[in-house]
Formats: C-alpha cells, structure tokens, sequence
C-alpha cells in the first residue's frame, strides 16, 4: 500500500509537471492551440505542436531541467521565428544550415531572455549542464557546438569551463577572426530577423566550413585505406582510442542524482514552472509590443487575392463605379499625376560620367575632332538612378469607419499614387486590411467553446487583402482596387498586426529603398477584442509596431489620415479631409521622401 502511495504521489508530481510545461508553452508561444508531446506521444496537430523528451526518471533533475529549457526555447521560436523570413535566407550546404538553425535558435532565446528572468535562467541552467557533458569527437560535433558556445558567450555574457575551453580552443580562435567587427553588429540586430539573417547567412558561407569538412573527411578516409593496409598500427591506434575515451569518461561524468534529489525538490520544480507562467501572464512592464500582444488563434485567418472575393462581373462594375468618382475630377487628377512625376523625376538629379571610351557619343566635344583629328571620340553614360530601386507599399484600412467618402478618398488615393508612380519606375504594392466578421466571428465561437478564458488577447479573424502586388501592373490591378467601394466588405480594423503583415511582406522584397504608406482613419476597433482586453490592448500594440518600425528598420513610415488626426500613432503623419487636399499633401510627402534617403540608427 505504501508503495502504490508513492507510486501515485509521484505521478501525480509527474503530470502536474507536464501541465504546468504545456501552460507555460501556450502563453511564451503567444498560441492557445500548439500542442505539447512527451516523448513519442501521438499529436493530433501535423504542424501546430512541440515535441519534448520524455521525462525518463522524475527524481532526475537534469532532465526536468532539460524539458524546461527546450520548451522555452521552442516556444520563443514558433512566437519570434517566421519560416518563411527563415528560409529565404537560409545558406547552401548541410554544416552551414545546421549553424543557421542554430544561430536563429539563439536570436529567440536572447529576446526571451532579456524579457523574462525565468526563462533566461531555465536556458543558462541547461546548456551548462549540456556542454559539460560533452563529448566531441567528431569534427561536425565540434564544429556546430564551438559555434552555438561562441554566439551565447557573446549575446548572454555566460564563461566556459575550463575543460570546454580546451575542447573548442582551436574553432573558438577561427571563429573569432571571422566574425571580428561583426558580433556586435549581430546582436544589435536580434530584434529584425531578416537583416540578422541575411546577415549571419553571409557569414556562415564565407566561412566555407561544408568544403572544408568534404576536405577532412577524404583526409580521414584516405588515413583508414592506410590503416587496413598496415594492421599492426591500426590495432595500436584503436588500444590509445579506449585509453583516451575512458579518460575523458572519467572527466565529464556526471553525479547520479537519482538517490540524492527529494521529493521536496520535486515539488520545488512544479513551483518554479507555475512562477514562469505566471510571470509571462502577469508581465506588464515589457516594453516589446510583440512579446505582450497575443491572439487566441489564428486558424481563421486569412490572406487573399482581391480577385478572388468578387467574380469579374462584379469587380468591373465596381470599377466603373470609382471612375465615375475619378471622372468628376479628371482634369484635377491628370494635372495632379503630371505635376507628381514632374517633381520625382527632377528629384533624381540626372548626371553622366564623360571621357569614356564607350556609351553614347558626347556631341558637345566634337569640335576636338574638328580641331585635331588625332583626338580620340568622346563618350558619355548617364549614372544610376538610386530612387528607381524603390518599392512604395500603400497599406489602406478597410473598417467600417471608412465607409462612404474616406474610402473613397483612399481608393482613389492609391489609383493615382500606383499609376503616377508605374510611370517613374517605382513598384508600388496596394494592400488593405479588415476582419472576415463583425464581433469576433469563428475565433469567438472557438474562445467561447473554451470556457471563455481570460484576456485571450485578438479575439477576430483577420482579413488581409492584396489588391495590386509589387510586380503587378496597374492596368491588370486596376479592377481590384475598385473592391474597396464594397460595403459589405468593410468590418473591423487591427492595425497592429496589419503593419507587421506589410513589413514581413516587404523585407522579403530586393528594392533597397522600402516606404510604406498607411491610409487610416484613426485608431484600431475591434469590439470582441477590447471587451474581453485592456481597453488600449490594440491602441498599445499599434504605437509598439510603429515605433519599432521607424526606430528598429530601414522602412520609411508615412501615414495619412483621412478626417482624423493620427500624429499620436506615427511621427511622420498628415491629415486630409478631402480628395481636393491630396495634391499637395501626396507631392510634397512623397517627393520629400525621395529627396534623400533618411538612415536610421538600429539600436
């Protein structure tokens, strides 16, 4: 009886653990629906779920110690990591993917830890644990944990033993030298994964380890072939192999733990794990928008082709319903759009480089031939253009609040800008953002099913609309754009999220010069979400995105609010109360722009 007593305490201990895990990982991972496995338990999600050890022996508290770190860590990388921005730099070759993974890994984890002291010591208590333990014989091995151990050391300020230091003194050297003047410049960058990984991609593949490593392993396969030829060394060599392992058997053995850890260590582990979820629910005072600002669920979010809400019977009849619009003021526009690319083009400041020996023939300096027929022809070039490697994304509300006159202003707002714009060579990207419900929609239903709990942060399902992409002409586009006069289409707005949608878009883009346009009506609405939320949950989400946008990138951030006043959410922000009010507004904003490029100092 007293062993069954035991046996129950401890599992009891065991799946209260496990509970308290998969509480932690919904609220660091920002997602009620990844699920949590232990070992090789079945999940019913295929991409939503976070597989951890199992937890082999429950008096052992280095693997306690071992599932914590590896949930934090998993689930700072599914809240911090997007997959696409991941793959799109992702290097050639399998070392340098390996190190790439691993670098990414630890862009997370530093974020995380410098936010919540939980997690940095559940990550910290882990990886010393680990390393300790090592055992590197081959040169992968030491290869992928010289760099993990280099990359920490520098961003959590943490020191080696001495036994690492001798295990990983040659690459620690090597590594150095390459990344010299470029670490701190890494860690400045944690918070904008693709300059970071644009970055340590570059990095990893100047280092050329993957043919390095083809190299020595021909070098070791070469030594083998010998080996086999010559017997009795090979049988001397293999009895130093057992000498030197038990040896470093014997320097990086660990205690058996198993008869010293207590039951009340146990329950010491329970609490601990309760205070970190505790501490990301509670936590009020971080200053990062993203690590506070959670949705319930995103599986009824959507991202869409305009084209693909209405039939083109009915997007052609929108269209003539915006050239109707556009027809009362045809002479304003036509003057307007001219007057626009007269400006930008002038802004380009054309120049050439003479006295070559090839490109277009310099009249002007005939009369040397002329003079002297010795004289060789003169030819010029006119220089690059810096501003046409520009992409202009206008990002338009789609609320209710817009309705009637202010979208229609934004439509036409936008008709002119991608036109006028086409016409000087700039790419311009149209967007608008909306809910698919009023009041929560499938999101709510789910919440609701749920037992309703508490602040379960963006309560509404998303609607994310391209009307024109980047590579897309405007007269191919130009139907699309008509969709905005569509009432039914027009719900509820999260700007937030909706600026973050249009910065991960552009990043991905090659243009050098990025500016992103956002045509609002004010502040964000959404009734599902603030009734069950801080009042300001979305307001405060907004301000964080823009001012990590114009502080942390190299976008440049326009607004233009149209009847309303949205200075308080962007620092550089103008308002219009009518489609008369654009002329100026639009050429002096945005040539202002292309006058020079503003650099931003990343902190």
């Amino acid at each position: 009886m007293l062993l069954y007593r035991k046996w129950k305490k401890k599992t009891e201990i065991l799946e209260n653990f496990k509970t308290a895990i998969s509480s932690t990982v919904k609220s660091l991972s920002n997602s009620e629906s990844v699920e949590v496995s232990f070992g090789d338990q079945k999940t019913q999600s295929q991409k939503n779920f976070i597989r951890l050890p199992e937890l082999e022996k429950i008096n052992d508290k280095i693997n306690y110690n071992q599932v914590r770190a590896i949930a934090d860590s998993e689930s700072l990388r599914l809240r911090l990591s997007d997959k696409e921005t991941l793959k799109l730099y992702e290097p050639k070759g399998n070392i340098s993917k390996k190190l790439y993974k691993i670098a990414e890994k630890i862009r997370c984890e530093k974020i995380g830890s410098d936010h919540f002291k939980g997690v940095k010591s559940n990550i910290e208590r882990f990886y010393q644990e680990r390393v300790n333990s090592l055992d590197l014989k081959s040169s992968e091995d030491k290869i992928l944990e010289s760099f993990e151990n280099y990359l920490r050391i520098n961003f959590f300020n943490c020191k080696n033993s001495i036994e690492l230091e001798k295990k990983i003194k040659t690459y620690k050297k090597d590594l150095a030298e390459k990344f010299k003047g470029k670490i701190k410049q890494l860690g400045d960058l944690t918070q904008d994964q693709a300059r970071f990984n644009s970055l340590i991609s570059d990095l990893i593949s100047d280092m050329n380890l993957d043919e390095k490593f083809e190299r020595e392993e021909n070098n070791e396969d070469i030594n083998k072939d010998k080996e086999q030829k010559n017997p009795d060394k090979q049988e001397q060599k293999t009895e130093k192999q057992k000498e030197q392992s038990q040896e470093m058997a014997i320097e990086s053995g660990t205690p058996d733990l198993e008869n010293e850890t207590k039951e009340s260590n146990e329950v010491e582990e329970i609490e601990t794990v309760d205070k970190t979820t505790s501490e990301l629910r509670k936590n009020k005072k971080n200053k990062l928008g993203d690590l506070k600002y959670k949705t319930y669920t995103e599986e009824f979010d959507e991202i869409i082709p305009a084209e693909e809400l209405e039939n083109e019977e009915e997007l052609s009849r929108l269209r003539k319903n915006l050239d109707q619009q556009l027809l009362q003021l045809k002479n304003f526009i036509s003057k307007l759009a001219n007057k626009l690319q007269r400006k930008l083009l002038a802004k380009q400041n054309r120049s050439w480089s003479f006295d070559l020996e090839e490109g277009l023939l310099d009249t002007s300096k005939l009369s040397r031939i002329i003079i002297d027929p010795f004289n060789s022809l003169s030819f010029k070039k006119e220089k690059d253009i810096e501003f046409k490697d520009t992409l202009v994304t206008i990002l338009i509300d789609n609320s209710g609040s817009m309705r009637g006159k202010p979208i229609s202003v934004a439509a036409i707002c936008a008709d002119i800008l991608a036109r006028t714009l086409e016409r000087c060579s700039v790419k311009v990207e149209i967007l608008g953002f909306t809910t698919k419900h009023w009041k929560g929609g499938s999101s709510r239903e789910k919440w609701m099913k749920n037992d309703k709990p508490n602040l379960p942060g963006r309560l509404n399902d998303l609607r994310h609309i391209i009307y024109k992409s980047a590579d897309t002409p405007w007269r191919q586009a130009k139907n699309n754009i008509g969709l905005m006069l569509k009432e039914g289409l027009l719900k509820e707005n999260i700007d937030g999220e909706a600026l973050k949608w249009a910065y991960n878009k552009m990043i991905r883009r090659k243009e050098e010069r990025k500016i992103l346009m956002v045509i609002s009506d004010g502040a964000p609405v959404d009734d599902s979400t603030l009734s069950t939320n801080a009042s300001d949950y979305l307001e405060s989400n907004l301000k964080n995105i823009v001012k990590w946008i114009e502080n942390k990138t190299d976008i440049e951030l326009l607004a233009i609010g149209i009847g309303h006043d949205v200075t308080r959410y962007y620092n550089q922000a103008i308002k219009i109360t009518d489609v008369q009010d654009l002329g100026d507004v639009m050429i002096n904003q945005l040539t202002d722009l292309f006058v020079e490029k503003k650099k931003k100092t990343l902190h």
